[in-house]
């Protein structure tokens, strides 16, 4: 094509891609011109080309001249063509398509853009997909739309893959439409200031939007001040953008920091910004990525009275001015550069302001992978002697060889590495070190590090950062000199002299500025293959990517990465996984009690792994019900202090949960309660004559809305619970209190309408009347029930299923759910997509499977149990996908899990509904219950869908199977709708789980007696009336000896007796014949009088006894003569008051009593201490004396140094995951200095304790001294242990052991 030719093509092609941008609509609304088809050949270059009619002129979208289409000379991943469309241009599809006629096509390539034909960037999908797809033939057109438009001159394709048995070829055409765009550039020294017209103060939105590009990584954007020199700017510091918040232009303060977003923005490619403000709301936009950011209160009617562009306004404040170009620079739509070109008064320019882009050439090269090497010859100039290498470096590894050189005459080598992020030089040689230098620290930063290595004079320096950030000098005894070439980065894997030789890894990165003896290297021709080798380097771009920005770290996980990947650290945050999704405790107290936890504080996840942060409660778990228990600041009995001159009293309530925690705990729970109360004596609480309310509440969400009622009334009733019951103190009145009368009354009750809580705040309005007294009490909130926890579905058929919305879990997605079934597989759920997918599956009866495909082919992770999963029990699954791994675990088996592909697709992009226990398309259904199904911490309500949906019922009975297991000591599961209880009724313990040991402390003139009235009624708990045989069992604690513990007698003057004789050994008794004498049978453990808690039992078949204590080995036993209990009359612990049928000396001793502590009295199915403590003096059970309920019979009282564990978030091991109560846990500053006070008030309660202590043991004495008498009338086998130690007081008086 002859000159003229060519430029006639070059006006045509963009009037063509004008005139085809520009069909009835604007242009920003229609890019899809032609862009490559109209240029002329010399359009296009190459690296290479096989042949004249192979030239890249040729490669046009089905066009057939010259060969049809490019190929290079040779078919390798070195290979590129290149397109320049003349100016900067929107560019938003490209479509390849093979050589004409050949077996030429590419099946996968890159693609890059470029403003000036340098500086490479490479368009990536999802910010992580470099590749695209290509093509099958070479006649077909494969077209990809661009997620995001692009903008550029220079249009690059990188083919990556090919046809096997072809070669590459080539014909493309890309599509888009003009860019218009007006530019400014600042020199570092230069600036534009802006004040916008004077007028009234606006308070609409205020926007800025520009473009900018730069090399360096810290300057001023822009900087506004509104009035009183309230200002906002924008920084570039480090590559990130900061959103800087100042006050004050006369005096200013150091500026804060509101914001941080986007990184690694010196690349000298362009960024977009947008900076959007309206009151007090502000969102900032950094390329793709918005920051939602709350201003103080002070910027609600803040404007923008000057903004300065390029330099800040006080150089003060910000020292750094931008050196780079601004292009499109608007503030409210209007264009500020515009305004500038024109002169407008409205704009001062400091400095050289030029209205064009002038870019440094600074070309760079990328080490991307473990084979990446430059090779570069050494070529000693005459009037140098010794080194001189410099460069530039960026990465995010720690380690990494930079450079290595052979020594010439010393046969030795030169390493200069990274380890540990510092720089480090080694010279080595023969297996030894000759010289060690390092500099600089923490250099994987991703930012640029210039690296100086030169020897002159007999002198070695190594500086970083031209000496800022560190420098080594050295003076060695040999001369450092280059044989003949250098080598950076790494060496080539194979290399048969070995002048390469590298222990310190592959380095990552990216490098630029390279000298060799203080001249530049030429790069492109490297890429050219005329300077140097190269192996699988990026030439002309840097590729770094920051993978911590934005971070993928969900819930404050800290992100670090390397060049590859990234991590997060999730610690003390509460949250695990890969990127700190998943919530490590518990939605519930439901769910701990499940678990098999007692009561205690634990942390709770309301929402599982969604937005809302752990909270600290108390789960109560005592009864039949788990209650949740939220405190806030004053839950006392509060009197009333008016203030003179206020007639009304306002109380606010601050609770210890944030306002999100509080309202999903109450929405997610089956009922909730608070109580109110009203304390007073002449002051009227609700009605007054006129009607009006002298005092009121607020409660529900927010600070709450007014409530007009009373604890235990309805809402909207203006009622206190008396007048709802109609038994208020005066008739006239619905309140106790309204009757206005001098004597104390009380309006109380429980809040239970959860709309209304929780409690905000208190008016109380009648205080201020002479002798007016009142005092109120706002009690904790309350809640039991968890409606997810318990939310179940039956699916009775493989044809049935739920469907639910699509779910939406493009980048993090995780299911959880129990399921019981006896069925040995079925589909638990599925979501379909267009080609992606997600599904879980029981796939054998000891499998389950989480599949899913986000655009890299389906993947699975398998779970495998050992014993079978459809044994009809409830198991538990977690499923989680992120965009770094896949994870799968079944209860508390180990996790499996699969790692994503590096640099592949992490969207996961779904459009057809949700399937539970089904599919679409009704095979392989799943059959059983599935509950608590929870979807990125939402829970979905498979009751209510199951209501209306043939062959699925809503709810799962039959959770005894699964929890069962959890009720201890004989305790009986007890099935309810939602969950189950143990009952404890034939239990000698008490407690959630039957776990908590009923323990009493005994004086010595205690007695419990549990009588039999009927003999009838022993029949009832067993097979016959006469007792051929018993289990006795108990835990005891005394310094007492003799002592009886226990004594059982019949109607017929037979008995058994447990006691401690004077040897302190346990002794049975029993007489099974009133005609005969008692035998006693005496176990060999001696030292039982020790104070210490000792476990006995104790059973009897006919003749046949045997006798364990703790953990010593059983003891047997056999009567002499066979006898039976016949027709029990009573079992009595401590004194026996009626001793008729014993023998003197048994008779004496039981009058004495016991001292000490009893625990877990157990005969046979009854529990007399548990039936004692329970329900005194009901029934069939007496007591006589004091008796106290204690924990003296728990092991940890055994220690009285036992310290009580507190466990925090910190503490891995007790807190996080391990579903440990947690003790006495403080979040808050206020709990520290209540922490404090206790301390005192214990300190001082121990000083009065012992004085006590002293003064009881005085008179302790006394009465010892007076009881000695009465031993010396007894016999001698019944004779008193008088040897007290510390530890037999502590057991016998469980106040002193307390203190």
């Amino acid at each position: 094509m002859d000159l003229w030719a060519e430029r006639v093509a070059r006006i045509i092609a963009p009037l063509a891609l004008f005139a085809s941008c520009l069909c009835g609509t604007a242009a920003d609304e229609v890019c899809d011109g032609t862009l490559v088809s109209n240029l002329p050949p010399s359009s296009f270059r190459s690296s290479s080309q096989l042949s004249s009619s192979h030239a890249p002129g040729f490669a046009k979208l089905n066009r057939r001249d010259g060969a049809g289409g490019w190929s290079p000379l040779t078919s390798d991943r070195y290979q590129w063509l290149q397109v320049d469309l003349g100016e900067r241009t929107r560019i938003t599809a490209v479509a390849t398509q093979g050589r004409y006629g050949s077996s030429d096509w590419l099946t996968s390539y890159l693609l890059m853009f470029s403003d000036t034909g340098h500086n490479w960037k490479q368009y990536r999908q999802e910010d992580s997909i470099g590749s695209f797809p290509g093509n099958t033939n070479a006649d077909s057109v494969v077209q990809y739309k661009l997620q995001q438009p692009a903008v550029a001159r220079f249009l690059r394709l990188l083919p990556l893959d090919w046809n096997p048995i072809g070669r590459i070829g080539l014909r493309l055409e890309a599509y888009g439409c003009p860019y218009s765009s007006d530019v400014v550039s600042f020199d570092g020294d230069s600036s534009l200031t802006f004040r916008p017209s004077t007028g009234p103060r606006r308070t609409s939105k205020q926007v800025v939007s520009l473009k900018f590009k730069t090399q360096r990584n810290s300057g001023t954007l822009l900087d506004a001040e509104g009035q009183e020199g309230l200002g906002l700017g924008l920084q570039l510091e480090r590559g990130k953008l900061l959103l800087l918040l100042r006050r004050g232009s006369t005096s200013p303060s150091e500026p804060r920091e509101l914001a941080s977003l986007g990184s690694l923005l010196d690349d000298q490619h362009w960024h977009h910004v947008a900076l959007e403000q309206k009151n007090v709301h502000l969102n900032l936009t950094v390329d793709k990525h918005t920051q939602e950011v709350q201003l103080p209160e002070e910027f609600s009617l803040w404007a923008v009275d000057q903004m300065s562009v390029g330099a800040a306004l006080n150089s003060a404040i910000f020292k750094k001015n931008i050196q780079g170009c601004l292009e499109n620079l608007l503030f409210n739509n209007v264009n500020l550069i515009e305004l500038t070109k024109h002169r407008n008064q409205q704009l001062t320019v400091q400095g050289n302001v030029t209205f064009s882009c002038a870019e440094p050439v600074s070309v760079a090269v990328t080490f991307p992978g473990p084979q990446s090497f430059l090779q570069l010859p050494w070529t000693l100039s005459s009037s140098s002697r010794g080194v001189s290498v410099g460069f530039q470096f960026r990465t995010w590894n720690e380690a990494g060889l930079l450079l290595t050189f052979d020594l010439p005459q010393q046969g030795g080598v030169v390493w200069l590495y990274l380890s540990e992020a510092r720089l480090h030089l080694q010279v080595h040689k023969g297996g030894k070190v000759l010289l060690e230098l390092s500099a600089g620290s923490a250099l994987n930063d991703g930012q640029w590090h210039s690296v100086d290595l030169t020897s002159r004079r007999g002198r070695l320096t190594v500086s970083v950062d031209k000496q800022e950030g560190g420098v080594a000098h050295a003076a060695p005894s040999f001369p450092v000199s280059v044989s003949n070439q250098v080598f950076f980065g790494g060496c080539p894997l194979e290399d048969s002299v070995q002048e390469c030789r590298n222990p310190h890894g592959v380095f990552q990165g990216c490098m630029r500025l390279l000298t060799l003896d203080n001249q530049p290297v030429d790069l492109i021709t490297v890429q050219q293959r005329l300077l140097g080798n190269y192996s699988q380097l990026q030439m002309d771009m840097c590729g770094i990517l920051d993978r911590c920005s934005p971070s993928h770290c969900e819930h404050g996980g800290r992100c670090s990465q390397s060049w590859t990947t990234f991590h997060c650290n999730c610690s003390d945050g509460g949250y695990s996984g890969a990127t700190c999704h998943s919530s490590v405790y518990e939605q519930s107290c439901e769910a701990y009690k499940h678990n098999g936890n007692t009561s205690g504080y634990f942390y709770i996840d309301v929402d599982g792994s969604g937005p809302i942060r752990p909270q600290l409660v108390y789960c109560n778990m005592t009864d039949e019900k788990t209650w949740m228990v939220i405190q806030h600041n004053n839950t006392e009995l509060t009197k009333v202090r008016p203030s003179p001159g206020v007639k009304q009293l306002l109380v606010h309530f601050d609770y210890m949960s944030e306002e999100e925690q509080l309202l999903t705990v109450i929405d997610q729970s089956e009922h909730c309660q608070q109580e109110l109360s009203y304390l007073c004596r002449k002051s009227r609480l609700l009605n007054t004559q006129e009607g009006s309310m002298f005092s009121w509440w607020f409660g529900g969400p927010g600070t709450g809305r007014v409530q007009t009622y009373w604890g235990g009334a309805h809402p909207g009733s203006h009622r206190c619970a008396c007048g709802l019951r109609g038994d208020c103190v005066d008739p006239q009145h619905y309140c106790n209190c309204d009757a206005d009368r001098t004597e104390w009354t009380e309006d109380s009750g429980l809040l239970t309408h959860k709309p209304s809580l929780p409690v905000r705040s208190l008016v109380l309005g009648d205080v201020q009347r002479p002798g007016s007294e009142a005092t109120y009490r706002v009690g904790p909130l309350r809640c039991y029930g968890d409606k997810n926890f318990w939310n179940a579905a039956f699916f009775d058929k493989e044809t049935s299923y739920l469907h639910f919305p699509t779910f939406h879990g493009e980048l993090s997605a995780d299911v959880s759910f129990f399921f019981k079934t006896t069925a040995s597989s079925g589909v638990f759920l599925e979501n379909l997509g267009i080609k992606d997918f997600i599904r879980i599956e029981l796939s054998s009866s000891t499998r389950v499977v989480f599949s899913f495909d986000v655009g890299n082919g389906p993947l699975e992770v398998r779970a495998d149990a050992s014993a079978p999963l459809n044994d009809n029990r409830w198991h538990r699954v977690r499923a989680e996908r992120n965009v770094k791994e896949a994870s799968l675990q079944v209860d508390e088996l180990p996790v499996a899990a699969q790692e994503a592909p590096a640099d592949g697709h992490v969207h996961l992009q779904l459009n057809s509904q949700l399937f539970v226990g089904g599919t679409a398309s009704r095979q392989r259904g799943f059959r059983g219950c599935i509950r608590s199904l929870q979807m990125n911490g939402v829970t979905l309500d498979l009751e209510e869908r199951a209501k209306i949906t043939p062959g699925v019922r809503p709810g799962c009975p039959g959770h005894c199977s699964s929890y069962g297991s959890l009720c201890q000591n004989q305790g009986r599961c007890v099935e309810r709708v939602n969950g189950f209880y143990c009952d404890c009724s034939t239990s000698a313990y008490a407690g959630v789980f039957c776990h908590t040991e009923v323990s009493a402390s005994f004086k010595s003139g205690t007695s419990v007696r549990y009588t039999f009235k009927e003999p009838h009624e022993w029949s009832r708990n067993s097979s016959d009336a006469v007792l051929r045989g018993e289990k006795v069992s108990l835990s005891f604690r005394t310094a007492q000896s003799p002592a009886l513990l226990l004594f059982v007698s019949s109607h017929y003057r037979e008995y058994l007796v447990l006691l401690i004789n004077r040897h302190d050994e346990l002794e049975l008794r029993y007489k099974l014949d009133g005609s005969r004498e008692a035998e006693a049978l005496r176990s060999s453990v001696r030292g039982v009088a020790n104070g210490q808690l000792h476990a006995v039992t104790v059973r009897r078949t006919a003749d046949s006894v045997s006798v364990q204590i703790d953990h010593n080995a059983r003891e047997n036993f056999n009567l002499t003569s066979y006898g039976d209990l016949s027709s029990i009359k009573s079992l009595v612990l401590g004194r026996v008051q009626e001793s008729d049928d014993l023998d003197p000396d048994l008779a004496r001793l039981g009058s004495l009593g016991f001292t000490g502590c009893l625990s877990v009295v157990h005969f046979n199915s009854f529990s007399p201490l548990k039936a004692a403590l329970l329900n005194p003096n009901t029934g069939p059970v007496s007591v006589s004396g004091p008796l106290v309920q204690s924990s003296c019979g728990s092991s940890a009282s055994a220690n009285p140094y036992a310290a009580e564990n507190t466990h925090h978030l910190s503490d891995r091991s007790g807190s996080v995951g391990s579903g440990q109560p947690l003790v006495n846990a403080m979040k808050t500053d206020s709990a520290l200095i209540g922490g404090v006070i206790a301390v005192v008030i214990f300190v001082i309660a121990t000083v009065l304790a012992v004085t006590a202590r002293f003064l009881y043991r005085r008179k302790e004495t006394y009465q010892n001294q007076d009881a000695k008498g009465v031993k010396q009338e007894d016999r001698q086998d019944f004779s008193y242990n008088n040897q007290p130690d510390s530890q037999n007081v502590s057991g016998e008086n469980p106040k002193d052991f307390f203190m």
